[in-house]
């Protein structure tokens, strides 16, 4: 097994002085993985940036290691590696990130950066923590508030009766007993009646002359003990819940409750208007963006010079793109979207819209439904634009079939898009970025500026691969285990 100044000279491009850093790190982690009882290891970008290379690792003698054999000398790709990749690439640290090791173990992980004097982040410090207790009692203290819930309903049933029921109600009451004749009605069940029209509940009078067939016994039968009706009159909405506590089609005897819910029916009135009007202002925006499309299409088809033709095709794609987004807005109406439909879309219709007659480029969409707010789709739309049409132009300029394969993955703290081509691959990255192609640029500033996330750059051996991780809140992730250290 390589040193870790071995890997670092032959795979990195840490100086001296920086290894040495590392290095002095490296001969405590044993000390730091037997305190933490968790397994550590150093991480560094390797020369080309786009993976990162373990070059050291430490197994707590205090606990059950993660790993059955040691993992120095392999490669982390943003794939499978996101916390560490984004925090190599932004100095940030990623803290108490769950996951799935490969043994199949939930586990906490966190990255921290490890910076040289310069403050340049050279590497990271990972630590892997064993946590499959701790989630049984999670579930466990989960389980128990389900059944404490459970048991205080309970309890409230039973005291109920013995309590002054009036002063706890804010709903109308009617009870009755056994022949329908109701024997006793609050106040607010006379008030909510008479603003309906209907007849006042006195004592003595048959719940059927109030309500009519809506409390027959046969409804009582037919409905299983139980009635909800919604009453109304004008603006006035009153929800009646029915209980008979005997279920015989000539015994009733129970419970009526009445509440007012005109606010909740006069708040999804005015919900459904704003729905309807944000679903026609998207619908407007698509058509004026298909428009200004067409106009930019026929303008398009009466150049003569290639490299307008090409500037022109680029800008129909990208608002074609946005246009997807607002179509799929004014059809749901939703301001969160699920990306991978919108994927699928646009990275047909730009391969369909710029592939020559003789080629043959295939499309593959793989991953999970992820679901964006429509600003942060837009922008994905907008990237997934971009990276497409650079495969198009350059990864199979000169191919005649090729497959772009590309995949939406939620982890727990980012959502990584992958886009990967089979086509000529990149000689060399650092050049192509540093160049200042406009599609790079608009891709770099929607990633850093919108999303806040990092971009990744990988040379497969086969073609180029590029993921995006874009860092969600806590509250926004799925909870859901991950494999962190998969492949």
């Amino acid at each position: 097994m390589q040193s870790l100044r071995e890997l670092c000279l032959s795979a990195t491009t840490l100086c001296e002085e920086d290894i040495q850093i590392l290095e002095d790190l490296a001969a405590k982690l044993q000390i730091f993985a037997d305190l933490s009882q968790a397994d550590m290891f150093i991480d560094c970008s390797t020369t080309d940036h786009s993976s990162a290379l373990v070059v050291a690792q430490a197994s707590p003698s205090t606990a059950k290691s993660l790993y059955s054999g040691s993992v120095v000398g392999q490669l982390a790709t943003a794939v499978n590696e996101p916390a560490v990749m984004y925090c190599l690439t932004t100095g940030k640290p990623v803290i108490s990130s769950r996951g799935v090791s490969q043994e199949q173990v939930v586990m906490r992980q966190s990255v921290v950066p490890i910076k040289n004097q310069a403050g340049s982040t050279i590497g990271t410090l990972i630590t892997e923590q064993d946590i499959s207790k701790q989630v049984e009692q999670e579930k466990n203290v989960e389980m128990l508030k389900e059944t404490t819930e459970h048991l205080s309903e309970t309890l409230i049933q039973f005291a109920v009766p013995d309590m002054p029921i009036t002063s706890l109600l804010h709903e109308g009451m009617i009870l009755f007993d056994q022949t329908g004749t109701i024997t006793y009605a609050n106040e607010r069940a006379h008030e909510l009646l008479h603003q309906i029209g209907y007849g006042s509940p006195e004592k003595g009078v048959r719940i059927e002359d109030i309500f009519a067939w809506r409390v027959s016994p046969e409804y009582f039968v037919r409905h299983g003990g139980f009635i909800q009706e919604e009453l109304s009159k004008g603006r006035t909405y009153i929800m009646m819940k029915a209980v008979s506590s005997a279920r015989k089609p000539d015994i009733i005897g129970g419970i009526i409750l009445l509440r007012d819910i005109s606010d909740i029916r006069e708040k999804e009135k005015q919900l459904m208007i704003k729905s309807a009007v944000i679903k026609e202002i998207h619908h407007r925006v698509k058509n004026n963006l298909q428009t200004i499309s067409s106009l930019l299409r026929l303008q398009m088809r009466r150049s003569t010079s290639q490299e307008i033709e090409k500037v022109y095709r680029e800008s129909i794609n990208r608002i074609n793109s946005i246009a997807i987004i607002h179509e799929y807005l004014a059809h749901d109406g939703l301001e969160k979207i699920d990306f991978k439909e919108i994927l699928t879309k646009i990275s047909k219709i730009i391969v369909s819209s710029m592939r020559r007659s003789e080629q043959a480029i295939q499309v593959v969409v793989t991953g999970e439904s992820v679901y964006l707010p429509s600003n942060k789709a837009t922008s994905f739309a907008l990237i997934v634009t971009e990276l497409v049409q650079n495969c198009m132009i350059h990864a199979f300029a000169e191919m005649q079939e090729g497959v772009i394969a590309l995949e939406l993955v939620p982890k727990e703290d980012f959502v990584s898009l992958s886009v990967t081509d089979n086509g000529i691959g990149m000689a060399d990255m650092q050049h192509v970025l540093e160049k200042g192609h406009l599609g790079l640029k608009i891709v770099d500033t929607l990633v850093r500026e919108d999303l806040e996330g990092t971009i990744h750059f990988r040379n497969t051996g086969n073609g180029t691969e590029v993921t995006i991780l874009y860092p969600i809140h806590k509250e926004d992730a799925d909870d859901t285990a991950q494999d962190y250290r998969s492949g």
